[in-house]
């Protein structure tokens, strides 16, 4: 679960258009800085709920109709949307640079672990995971899997989303917004936005403010959807939740990438991904000291 970078109302000003509701299992809150009449907003309104529907359909390992639930259970060749070709290989790009360590073979191990469509949060016995070659091949559009097999996108999955929810905003013409999907935030702004970090131990704190302004912030944390022994990123190596962070931020241009390098950011050290992605990051370790690049853009208390 994320800690929360907050578009606060007191942090930023007041949109002329905004719209909040939930979906995907978490808050959305959308915020324009233009003029939109009310029937455009009405036309926008109904475009972003089909396309976070659209999404959903494909890649939600929570829904009996999806496509991922159809992979888990049969083997085959399966026809996936453009918007495919993006998410599974950059997946595949972190998988060769983490030797493997992410993968969205995950599915299997958060299954056993009890993080399963019915929320059973039961942990069994976790099993070694397959490779990524034994099981997968992508050719765009298609992806074969060579045995079933649960994936889970969600280490990049909304982040990619709010990318897309992004590109619908734009399509309809409107280039100043900010877009919050349970603290996955893409910006776009003349004027940087204030953007609160919270505490990974205190959700009614902050202790940073960011700002940001053509940019995409993500963070992640253990403290929120934690179960037993478990918390939502497991590392296939191990089989057990990473412990030596209780939090991480990263800022990138685009939020896909920002949010699947939260979750590679438990799996490998920041100077081996840095070579290979354009991104600034803040890491709270389990002692509380603090690790950031550069150029995050935050300031802390």
């Amino acid at each position: 679960m994320k800690p929360r970078a907050t578009l606060s109302p007191a942090l930023q000003p007041k949109p002329p258009w905004s719209l909040a509701f939930e979906a995907i299992g978490t808050t959305w809150q959308i915020k324009l800085y233009d003029d939109v009449p009310g029937e455009a907003g009405a036309t926008l309104t109904a475009a972003i709920h089909r396309r976070i529907k659209a999404f959903d359909q494909v890649y939600s390992r929570f829904r009996t109709d999806s496509i991922v639930t159809a992979m888990a259970t049969r083997a085959g060749t399966y026809t996936l949307p453009p918007d495919a070709d993006a998410l599974i290989k950059l997946y595949h790009e972190l998988y060769v640079v983490t030797n493997g360590a992410m993968t969205p073979l995950i599915g299997q191990s958060l299954v056993e672990a009890g993080y399963d469509a019915n929320y059973s949060l039961q942990p069994g016995q976790l099993h070694e995971l397959p490779t990524w070659d034994e099981t997968l091949s992508w050719q765009a559009p298609k992806l074969t899997l060579k045995q079933p097999a649960w994936l889970d996108f969600g280490a990049a999955g909304k982040g990619y989303l709010v990318d897309l929810v992004s590109e619908v905003i734009e399509s309809a013409g409107y280039h100043r917004y900010s877009v919050d999907a349970g603290g996955d935030i893409k910006i776009h702004t003349k004027n940087n936005l204030k953007v609160g970090l919270e505490h990974p131990d205190d959700p009614t704190q902050i202790i940073g403010v960011a700002s940001l302004s053509n940019a995409s912030l993500c963070g992640s944390a253990g403290n929120r959807r934690a179960w037993a022994s478990f918390h939502h990123i497991i590392d296939p190596r191990t089989l057990a939740s990473p412990r030596h962070l209780r939090a991480v931020w990263v800022s990138a241009a685009s939020t896909i990438l920002a949010d699947a390098l939260t979750t590679a950011l438990y799996m490998a050290p920041a100077s081996l991904l840095k070579p290979q992605f354009e991104f600034e990051f803040c890491l709270i370790y389990d002692d509380y000291h603090r690790e950031s690049s550069d150029g995050f853009p935050a300031k802390f208390f």
